[in-house]
């Protein structure tokens, strides 16, 4: 298993339970494919650095976890096809 960092940015037009519900969600689908949690920190609603699709500000998270390529092929998507993620981003992390 590796390890690997997930940034998403969500829609601003949620409600707050609704993007942490989100947030629940994609820990919920990480630990069905088998991949382990390790931390999830949620930033909250930020103000971005450029406009993406008109939107100027959304809901950053930051989640890291072990895995395999599999389940980051299956993350990647499922974030591609979530209209309420703006964008998202996985990388593995220096050691």
């Amino acid at each position: 298993m590796r390890q690997y960092e997930l940034m998403t940015i969500h829609r601003p037009e949620l409600t707050e339970g609704e993007y942490r519900e989100k947030v629940s969600e994609l820990g919920e689908f990480l630990a069905n494919q088998g991949a382990v949690n390790q931390e999830t920190d949620p930033w909250g609603k930020r103000r971005l650095a450029y406009k993406i699709d008109h939107v100027s500000e959304g809901y950053y998270t930051v989640s890291r976890f072990e895995s395999g390529p599999a389940t980051v092929d299956a993350l990647r998507r499922v974030l591609s096809l979530a209209d309420e993620v703006l964008r998202h981003k996985v990388v593995r992390p220096e050691s």
